[in-house]
């Protein structure tokens, strides 16, 4: 092949690989975003969560900062009361790995119309922002979530389109803002919603006293004689029965307790009534001994039947180290009786440990909880008529006139 023929060629080589080159950036070109994220790349390519000690969360009217301290988060709002790691974790790590789904180009001026308006104070248009910062504080990452982003409605349904994600701003990111596909349903500013859900259980109630509101004067006390007896008065008169339907919610009380808030210190004075103070004090069929104080919180704006309860609790007593050993016992009862015991000794152990942390504590919770608890003596009385007809609660009876003799 000649010499001008391999040139003409190399030169047509040249010229096509030029081309396909120009038509390739000339197509990213026109595909490029102007913003710093593109769908599907991370939010933030490298979220430092593992130097992250301080979460500060805000919205309309409400904020909380979470805090880790000696290895512990907290909720500084509550005096430190201890947050609820798990959920702690679950954000941060939804954060690491938080992908773009939709990237709109905007600035920062038009915050307010994908629900992020910082001068509301609508919490539906003013959104959340979290801010995340280091142990020395500084600010490593300034995130804000605004409006839920919802999927096309169907034309016929009154209810609109289902949520698919939301909006998220980047404060280091000026060029826009992203859809993302998390929704962050648990997401909040109000320190409740942060707080550890750990609270006091009490098992094999044996007896149990209750003062009268703004006294020290005893309301009534029960007790039973084994955990599956009917609980009765301990010092009812003669022909005084118990309602054993007022008194079955007490065999399990506090089982299952739950509280809403903790109170700070410094609210405690301001929300308490000490006129309508009572203290229940609960004894166990494990030797333990629960004293517990409370009182209707103080509130304007409580509505009938939502009332809320300002409660204290410690316990006492000693945890028996040693079983006592049946008579005749073999070998296999007294190695099923010991494993037993040491369950239960370590379960007592645990119960103590978890309210000696609480017992400086107020805290919040709904009427529901003790609602069983404040009833009056005469509410636990059996309704039925005493002896010789006169009524178990001591009420007089109406006036009966006698019957006229018959006539001839």
């Amino acid at each position: 092949m000649k010499s001008r023929t391999v040139i003409a060629l190399w030169s047509i080589a040249i010229l096509l690989g030029i081309s396909v080159y120009a038509v390739k950036k000339s197509t990213e070109n026109s595909v490029k975003t102007t913003t710093e994220r593109s769908q599907g790349e991370k939010l933030i390519e490298n979220f430092p969560a593992d130097q992250i000690t301080t979460i500060s969360l805000t919205s309309a009217g409400t904020a909380v900062t979470l805090s880790l301290k000696e290895g512990k988060w907290c909720v500084a709002e509550r005096d430190d009361f201890p947050a609820e790691t798990r959920n702690i974790m679950e954000f941060l790590r939804t954060i690491s790995d938080l992908k773009v789904t939709h990237n709109i180009e905007a600035g920062p001026s038009f915050a307010p119309r994908f629900g992020m308006d910082e001068a509301s104070s609508d919490p539906l248009q003013r959104g959340t922002t979290a801010s995340f910062k280091d142990a020395a504080g500084n600010i490593l990452s300034t995130l804000s979530f605004g409006k839920n982003l919802d999927s096309a409605a169907a034309e016929s349904s009154p209810f609109g389109g289902a949520a698919i994600g939301r909006y998220v701003r980047n404060h280091a990111d000026p060029s826009g803002f992203y859809a993302v596909s998390e929704l962050f349903p648990n997401l909040t500013a109000e320190p409740q919603g942060w707080l550890a859900a750990d609270f006091f259980n009490i098992e094999k109630i044996r007896r149990i006293s209750l003062t009268r509101p703004g006294s020290d004067q005893t309301e009534w006390e029960l007790i039973r004689d084994d955990e599956t007896a009917e609980f009765r008065f301990t010092d009812a008169f003669p022909g005084v029965k118990i309602d054993a339907n007022a008194t079955a919610p007490l065999k399990s009380l506090f089982s299952f307790a739950r509280f809403d808030d903790v109170v700070p210190a410094k609210e405690v004075e301001t929300l308490s009534s000490p006129d309508k103070l009572q203290t229940a004090t609960i004894q166990t069929f494990d030797g333990l001994t629960y004293v517990i104080k409370l009182q209707p919180k103080k509130s304007a704006n409580s509505q009938p039947g939502s009332e809320s309860y300002l409660l204290t609790v410690n316990a006492s007593g000693e945890i028996p180290q040693e079983r006592k050993r049946a008579e005749n016992e073999t070998p296999e009862a007294a190695q099923a009786a010991d494993k037993a015991f040491a369950d239960r000794k370590q379960t007592l152990t645990k119960t103590l440990g978890q309210i000696q942390k609480i017992e400086n504590r107020t805290f919040e919770v709904g009427k529901f909880t003790v609602d069983a608890l404040l009833k009056s003596r005469t509410d636990l009385m059996d309704k039925g008529p005493g002896p010789e007809g006169q009524p178990a609660n001591g009420e007089t009876p109406a006036f009966i006139p006698p019957t006229p003799p018959l006539q001839q």
